[in-house]
């Protein structure tokens, strides 16, 4: 069983994936549970991501599937071998939505992250005060202790670009830069920060500008996240109302993949998004 009694986003990856080569090997459920000497019942929950598979299984299944890559079968072995794993935030985890929790196991994942963001800074680029002042300011009370754990986990999830364990785009628009949401101090520091991480060989930060039309307006905020070493978007989380979706149909993650291509287009050039922001910067400081 997946830690915390429910499926977690790498068990349903797995087991998404072992449903996928074993109907394309035109195998049902009961055939693939006699190469495991097992039941229909696991292989059921297997493919749901309620079960978790030792890496002999998985093996003995590829090989029943006919998959010989030795790219895709490395992957898969790893899944099985750190789907019961606990991250760093379980330790927050009783402050934190599952749908969240669901969120930073991708991030922890991922090769390559993707982030569209209409309205606020991305929280990867977010900083301490900027998250706090979003966080504090929202119609949702959140007492302070929870704040200050939310912050923490912020923090945590930010090593993962810090340290280059990914390959980070986040595409912004320009009111996130033009039109702040905070006080202008925390403001000023915020686009600081930005133009700082920017500059890391992983990160490219471009903006969105209002001369795109209504390309942002239409478009709620969404992230992609890719696993291998090329970026093909294996799944994609929304924002919204109640949380967070994470979606992994492959019509999905098309969509969505598409979607990023248009804004990215769209979008002005890392240099010249730099330059807007340290224009928006200046200007800043002369008020």
């Amino acid at each position: 069983m997946p830690a915390g009694g429910r499926p977690t986003v790498r068990s349903r990856r797995l087991g998404t994936a072992l449903r996928q080569y074993r109907q394309a090997a035109k195998l049902d459920q009961p055939q693939a549970a006699e190469v495991i000497a097992s039941s229909q019942a696991r292989i059921s929950r297997v493919e749901s991501g309620h079960a978790t598979p030792r890496v002999i299984e998985v093996r003995l299944l590829l090989d029943a599937y006919g998959v010989t890559d030795t790219d895709v079968r490395a992957k898969l072995e790893e899944l099985a071998r750190h789907s019961k794993n606990r991250g760093w935030w379980l330790e927050h985890a009783a402050h934190l939505r599952p749908d969240y929790l669901d969120h930073i196991a991708l991030e922890d994942d991922a090769t390559y992250i993707r982030e569209w963001q209409p309205v606020l800074v991305p929280g990867l680029l977010q900083t301490p005060a900027y998250a706090e002042a979003i966080t504090t300011g929202s119609p949702n009370r959140i007492a302070s202790e929870r704040v200050a754990q939310l912050l923490k986990v912020r923090e945590g999830r930010q090593s993962k670009i810090a340290d280059g364990g990914a390959s980070y785009t986040a595409i912004v628009w320009e009111s996130v830069i033009t039109q702040p949401l905070v006080g202008p101090h925390i403001h000023r520091e915020q686009l600081a920060a930005i133009l700082d991480i920017g500059q890391r060989k992983n990160v490219t930060v471009q903006v969105l500008p209002f001369s795109a039309g209504v390309l942002g307006a239409v478009t709620s905020a969404f992230s992609t996240f890719s696993f291998d070493s090329e970026p093909a978007v294996e799944a994609v989380t929304l924002e919204n109302l109640r949380g967070t979706s994470v979606l992994e149909a492959s019509e999905d993650l098309a969509a969505y993949a598409n979607m990023y291509d248009q804004l990215r287009s769209a979008a002005s050039a890392p240099e010249a998004s730099a330059k807007l922001i340290r224009n928006i910067l200046r200007s800043i400081k002369e008020d």
